[in-house]
C-alpha cells in the first residue's frame, strides 16, 4: 500500500551555548520533536567538547543545572495556544527531559489539534533578546489509515468517489469517533505521490481557519487510493435543488448563498488557490443554512499527474461548468482567478433555473459550443440589474473582461438587501429565460488597475484592434481623484505642457508602471523551448512584479519587469505568414496547393497571445480553414511589404478564395469583348469596298436593261405596248 512521505524536519540554525531557545512542539509529532531535541543536544555536546579542547587550562565545568526559564520581553514573546517546551542556559540540560520524552513516545496519540500558533527561536543576550528564526506552525495533515474506516459511498465525480467514513481519534483520556466525508481520488502512481503530497500540504496549511471553506481533517490512503478527509455536512445546495419543485431555489436564498460562496472564493484566491470545480453539488450547507465551499482546488492538485483516464489529465473541472480557457490551458489559457467567475455564474444560473448548463451534452459537444462557437448558457431575463450586470460579465470569452470575485460579492451584497417579496423577482419560478446571454453592461477590464494618486497613466488603447486611437492623455500623472462612490469616477491628470490638469473618466486611461501597461505585447529576455517568448502582459504591480500570459504555460507567468522588453503588437485583421527561418512550427500551418506556405488572417487573439488564423484564400467545401499560431513565429504581411506586381497580386488572392476565379472570369470576358471589337473593326472596311463594287455593277445592269427594253418596245404593236407600259412607248422622230 503506498504511503505519503512525511515532511522533513524543519531546519533550525545552530544555537550557541549562551542562547535561550523557545520551541513549541504541539505542531510536531512526538517522534519528530524527540529527534529535533536530540540533534540540538548533540550539537551542544560537540561545541562544548571543542571548547574544552581549546581551553585545557580552564577550570573544570560545573555540573549541569536545571534549565532556567527567562521571560522574554513583551515584544519578543511567542504567541502560543498550547504548552510548549522552553530550554535555556546550558543546552546540555536538554538531556534531562529526553528520558521523559522517550517514555512518552510509547504512548502514541493520533489526535491533532485544530489550533495553530507561531513559534520563535530567540538568542539571549545580557541586555536584549533577538529573533533568530520564526515561522508558522504546521499541523501534519497525515491520518493513519488504521483510524479511518469507510462506511458507504454517497457520490461519484469526475475525480473520484465520495464516501462517509468514521474517524477514530485516541487520546490519553478518551477515544472519540466522529463521521467525516472522504473524497477517494482515482489511483495515482507511487512515483508521483511526493508531488501530490507537496501540493496538498501547501493547500492544507492555507485552508486552516477559513469560515466559508469546508474544514479539512487531513489526508490518508485506503485500498491504494488517496483519501481526503473533510468535515461532514448534512447536505449540499445540489441536494436542496433536488427536493424543490423544478429544482429552482428562491432568489432571496440564491443571493444569500452567492454572497457566502463569494466570500469563500475570495479567501482561497487571497491565498493563491484556484478552485476550478465550482458547481452546486460542491456547495455544502452547514447547520445554520450557510453555504460552504466543499472543493478547495482538487483539479489543480491532479493536473499534470498520471491518471488512469487520459481525459482527466487535460480536463480541469466538470465540463458543463468549465470556462473556455480550462479546456486547453497551455494553448487557449492561461487559467486565472477570473476562471472561477465562469463556474460561479454557471452555478448561480442553475440554482435559479433548475437546469444544468448544456444539460445532456457530451464533453466534446460542450467543447464545440463553448470553445469554438462561443455559446453562452441560458440566461434569466428579469434578474436584479446588479446581478444581471455582473453575471453577464462572467460569461465573457476573454477572462480579462470578466469581473473579479470582489465585484461579484459587492453585487450580491447590494442585491440581497432589497425586498423581493412583493415583486415577481422574489420567486425564481417567475424568471423568464432567454437563450442568448445579455451583453455585459460594464467592461470590467477597465477597473482592474485600481488607480491611485501619483500613478502614471495614458489614454487606454483599444484591445486587439488596428484602428488608431486618439491619445488625449499621451503621458500624465494623477494628481486628484473624485470620491463620489462611483466606479467610473473623474480623475485629474497633469500633462506635461498643459498648465491646468485634465479632468477625465478613470475608465479612459490605463496605469503605466516602469513603461509597461496591461495589454502590452512583451517578449521575455530569456529563451526557453517549453514556452513562447512573446505574450501579453496581464498586470503589473507598483513594485514591478509582472504577470504575463504565454503559450505553453498553464497559469500566468510571474516575473519582474526587468525580464521583459516590448514586442511587436498584433491585432485582428492583420495578414501574417510563417517566418522563413521556422522549419518546425509549434502548430501545424496551412499550405497552398503547390506546397508553399499560405498567408492567413488573424481572426482572434487569445489571452496568452496565441493567434487564431483563418485562411480566406483557401477554399474547402463545408469547412473553415484555420489554425493556431505562435506570435513569435509569424510576421505581418501587407501591400507595402510586397515587392513587385506578382507579389502584390498573390497577396490580393489571400483576401478571399474567390479572387482568382473572379480575375479569370473578368479576364475571359475582357478578352471576348476585345475579340469582338477587333473583329468588327477589321470587317467594316471590307464590307464597304464590296458594297461599292456591287453598286457599280447594279447600275450598269440597270442601264443595259433599260436600253434593251426601249429597243424591244418600239417593234411591238401599240396595244401590247400600252398593256406593258400603260402610256405606251415614246416614238422617236
Amino acid at each position: 500500500m503506498p504511503s505519503l512521505p512525511s515532511p522533513p524536519l524543519p531546519l533550525l540554525p545552530p544555537a550557541p551555548a549562551s542562547s535561550t531557545v523557545l520551541l513549541h512542539t504541539s505542531s510536531l509529532s512526538l517522534s519528530r520533536s524527540l529527534a529535533l531535541l536530540s540533534s540540538l543536544a548533540r550539537a551542544a555536546g560537540e561545541r562544548s567538547g571543542s571548547a574544552g579542547a581549546r581551553t585545557a587550562s580552564s577550570p573544570p565545568p560545573t555540573p549541569p543545572q536545571p534549565p532556567t526559564l527567562p521571560v522574554p520581553p513583551p515584544r519578543a514573546r511567542c504567541r502560543r495556544r498550547r504548552a510548549g517546551l522552553e530550554l535555556g542556559g546550558d543546552v546540555a540540560g536538554l538531556l534531562a527531559p529526553l528520558t521523559e520524552l522517550k517514555e512518552m513516545a510509547g504512548q502514541r496519540s493520533d489526535s491533532q489539534s485544530d489550533e495553530s500558533f507561531e513559534y520563535m527561536l530567540l538568542e539571549r543576550d545580557p541586555d536584549l533578546y533577538r529573533t533568530v528564526f520564526s515561522g508558522p506552525s504546521q499541523i501534519s495533515p497525515w491520518i493513519d489509515p488504521s483510524v479511518l474506516t469507510l462506511q458507504h459511498r454517497i457520490g461519484r465525480g469526475p475525480f473520484g468517489d465520495v464516501w462517509i467514513a468514521t474517524h477514530h481519534q485516541r487520546t490519553e483520556d478518551h477515544d472519540r469517533y466522529h463521521e467525516v466525508t472522504v473524497k477517494m481520488l482515482h489511483p495515482i502512481r507511487e512515483d508521483q505521490l511526493q508531488a501530490f503530497s507537496v501540493r496538498f500540504d501547501e493547500i492544507f496549511s492555507k485552508c486552516q481557519g477559513l469560515s466559508n471553506v469546508c474544514f479539512l481533517h487531513g489526508i490518508s490512503t485506503q485500498n491504494g487510493r488517496i483519501c481526503i478527509a473533510m468535515k461532514f455536512y448534512e447536505g449540499s445546495i445540489g441536494d436542496k435543488m433536488a427536493r424543490l419543485k423544478g429544482g429552482r431555489i428562491p432568489l432571496s436564498d440564491v443571493l444569500r448563498y452567492g454572497a457566502d460562496l463569494a466570500r469563500g472564493i475570495i479567501d482561497l484566491h487571497s491565498r493563491g488557490i484556484l478552485i476550478l470545480n465550482l458547481k452546486p453539488c460542491n456547495f455544502l450547507l452547514d447547520e445554520h443554512d450557510h453555504a460552504v465551499l466543499g472543493d478547495f482546488g482538487i483539479p489543480s492538485l491532479l493536473f499534470g499527474l498520471s491518471l488512469p483516464n487520459p481525459d482527466l489529465i487535460q480536463r480541469l473541472g466538470t465540463p458543463n461548468y468549465m470556462a473556455p480557457e480550462q479546456w486547453q490551458p497551455s494553448i487557449r489559457g492561461p487559467i486565472s482567478y477570473e476562471t472561477d467567475s465562469w463556474g460561479f455564474a454557471c452555478s448561480i444560473l442553475e440554482m435559479l433555473s433548475g437546469i444544468q448548463p448544456w444539460r445532456g451534452k457530451s464533453p466534446d459537444e460542450v467543447y464545440q459550443l463553448v470553445v469554438l462557437k462561443k455559446e453562452k448558457p441560458i440566461f434569466p431575463y428579469n434578474l436584479p440589474p446588479a446581478i444581471e450586470n455582473v453575471l453577464s460579465g462572467c460569461f465573457e470569452y476573454d477572462f480579462r473582461d470578466r469581473p473579479q470575485m470582489t465585484d461579484i460579492l459587492d453585487a450580491f451584497e447590494s442585491a440581497k438587501d432589497v425586498d423581493y417579496e412583493n415583486t415577481d423577482q422574489g420567486n425564481s419560478e417567475n424568471l423568464r429565460m432567454v437563450s442568448p446571454a445579455l451583453p455585459s453592461r460594464t467592461n470590467w477590464s477597465f477597473f482592474k488597475d485600481e488607480l491611485q494618486v501619483g500613478d502614471k497613466v495614458r489614454s487606454r488603447k483599444l484591445k486587439n484592434t488596428c484602428s488608431p486611437t486618439t491619445m488625449e492623455v499621451p503621458d500624465g500623472t494623477i494628481v486628484g481623484m473624485e470620491d463620489n462612490g462611483e466606479r467610473d469616477g473623474y480623475i485629474l491628470v497633469r500633462i506635461h505642457g498643459l498648465h491646468d490638469p485634465l479632468k477625465v473618466r478613470s475608465s479612459t486611461v490605463e496605469r503605466v508602471t516602469y513603461g509597461f501597461a496591461a495589454g502590452d505585447w512583451v517578449r521575455l529576455r530569456e529563451d526557453e523551448k517549453k514556452r513562447s517568448q512573446v505574450g501579453i502582459l496581464h498586470s503589473i504591480d507598483r513594485s514591478g512584479t509582472v504577470y504575463v500570459g504565454l503559450i505553453g504555460v498553464d497559469t500566468l507567468w510571474k516575473g519582474e519587469y526587468s525580464d521583459l522588453q516590448m514586442a511587436e503588437a498584433y491585432c485582428v485583421g492583420q495578414f501574417v505568414r510563417l517566418k522563413a527561418n521556422i522549419s518546425s512550427p509549434q502548430f501545424e500551418w496551412q499550405r497552398k496547393r503547390g506546397g508553399g506556405l499560405a498567408t492567413g488572417r488573424i481572426s482572434q487573439i487569445l489571452p496568452n497571445g496565441c493567434l487564431v488564423i483563418k485562411f480566406p484564400g483557401k477554399f474547402n467545401l463545408g469547412e473553415v480553414c484555420s489554425c493556431l499560431a505562435d506570435p513569435s513565429e509569424v510576421e505581418v504581411v501587407s501591400f507595402d511589404k510586397c515587392e513587385g506586381i506578382v507579389k502584390k497580386y498573390e497577396h490580393l488572392e489571400d483576401f478571399h478564395w474567390a479572387v482568382r476565379p473572379l480575375f479569370i472570369a473578368v479576364g475571359f470576358f475582357t478578352a471576348l469583348k476585345l475579340g469582338i471589337f477587333v473583329g468588327k473593326g477589321i470587317a467594316r472596311p471590307r464590307s464597304r469596298k464590296v458594297a461599292s463594287v456591287s453598286d457599280q455593277s447594279d447600275h450598269q445592269q440597270l442601264q443595259q436593261q433599260e436600253v434593251q427594253n426601249n429597243a424591244n418596245a418600239a417593234w411591238l404593236p401599240p396595244t401590247v405596248a400600252n398593256m406593258l407600259f400603260r402610256d405606251g412607248p415614246t416614238l422617236s422622230g
